[in-house]
């Protein structure tokens, strides 16, 4: 048995169902786990939608979430009603799903260290609702008590209501599912930007509030980093330039991408969407559309190098600020996946967050294969 998928968009939710259950074809008795992404659009409808799929299927066990935007096998989905699906041929004991109504973290946090009791890896692909601030807080505790544990995953994208599926419908915190070291997975990310040439040393800050960058006033710092036509007009910068944070002792060069979300040019600091640590490096970033071709071909030529064979099954995060906006609007990000790796089942969503290494990214794609 391979994994299998099935996708239906356009219709009412009743009628997606039934052309998902159609392409999946009889499966009763041959999958133990499957993985749901509804459009929000959906959200009123995805608990007796995951009611359908459990019954029909004979498949207790989903996990997923709701999106904007949705992505499958070389195609993404905005804008209309889509469901996609993908079951897997994993066994009962090599999975958990975690979360569950009603949790609380410490609840949470024991169910997850009960099956990664041992130091062996553990991948673990989980879902965050993005209303809750302390979800970024949750990860770093869960790759605190779990060291083995490798994190990957996404904020749920919503227009409703954010919700989650861990075998039944819920929202406000983080679910998801761990994967014990005998299923076989391969992962990688790919940002949207490109570092500008220069980084610096944080000299001076004040919670999220850079104020001197190489004991300099950082406005004028950034300035230069940008270029005189940016720096005669900082409005031109939304949404073209970031601050990137690069990660302490990161052999890979890897690094956090952040929003500028405020320039004071009196007092010559910059307010970024994160919080600052004196000592710390930080650098301008520049996002484009070839830049995220250009590194999303590069992790995928690297994850290719490292495959086997072709991948069974794979699930795929990215930003929603990638796909249409970067790639342009005839699927291209997805059909590059599919292009380079082949035509395997896949499914995903645009994320409000992506997870990769047990650390929030934002403007990045995490693809997690199966092999």
């Amino acid at each position: 048995m391979s994994f299998r998928l099935a996708t239906a968009s356009g219709q009412a939710s009743r009628v997606l169902v039934n052309d998902c259950l159609h392409q999946l074809g009889d499966v009763r008795g041959k999958y133990r786990l499957g993985f749901i992404y509804a459009s929000d659009s959906l959200c009123d409808d995805l608990e007796s939608i995951v009611g359908r799929f459990r019954q029909d299927t004979g498949v207790q066990d989903w996990v997923g979430t709701v999106g904007i935007g949705l992505c499958s096998t070389g195609c993404e989905y905005y804008d209309q009603a889509a469901l996609t699906v993908m079951l897997a041929d994993i066994n009962d004991e090599d999975f958990a799903i975690i979360g569950a109504s009603g949790q609380d973290e410490e609840q949470l946090l024991e169910q997850i260290s009960c099956y990664c009791k041992d130091d062996l890896p553990h991948v673990g692909i989980i879902h965050g609702d993005p209303s809750n601030p302390a979800i970024p807080r949750l990860i770093e505790r869960i790759s605190e008590s779990v060291p083995a544990a490798y994190l990957v995953g996404g904020l749920t994208s919503s227009n409703f209501q954010n919700h989650q599926v861990a075998r039944e419908v819920i929202s406000g915190s983080l679910s998801g599912i761990f994967f014990s070291p005998l299923v076989s997975t391969i992962v990688g990310h790919t940002q949207g930007c490109t570092p500008l040439d220069v980084q610096h040393v944080i000299t001076k800050c004040e919670r999220n509030i850079l104020i001197e960058l190489d004991d300099r006033p950082a406005l004028d710092v950034f300035r230069e980093d940008i270029g005189e036509v940016l720096a005669k007009d900082l409005q031109k910068i939304a949404g073209y330039i970031f601050a990137g944070l690069p990660i302490e002792h990161s052999d890979t060069g890897d690094y956090l991408v952040r929003n500028i979300i405020g320039i004071d040019e009196k007092e010559k600091v910059i307010a970024v969407g994160d919080y600052l640590y004196e000592g710390s490096r930080f650098m301008a970033c520049r996002r484009d559309g070839n830049s995220a071709r250009v590194d999303m071909q590069r992790m995928l030529d690297t994850m290719q190098s490292r495959l086997q064979g072709p991948p069974r099954g794979g699930v795929y995060y990215t930003c929603l600020g990638r796909g249409r906006y970067q790639f342009g609007e005839n699927s291209e990000e997805l059909r590059m996946i599919r292009d380079t790796l082949g035509d395997f089942p896949l499914v995903g969503f645009f994320a409000n967050g992506e997870i990769f290494h047990n650390r929030l990214y934002g403007y990045t794609g995490v693809l997690t294969l199966f092999t």
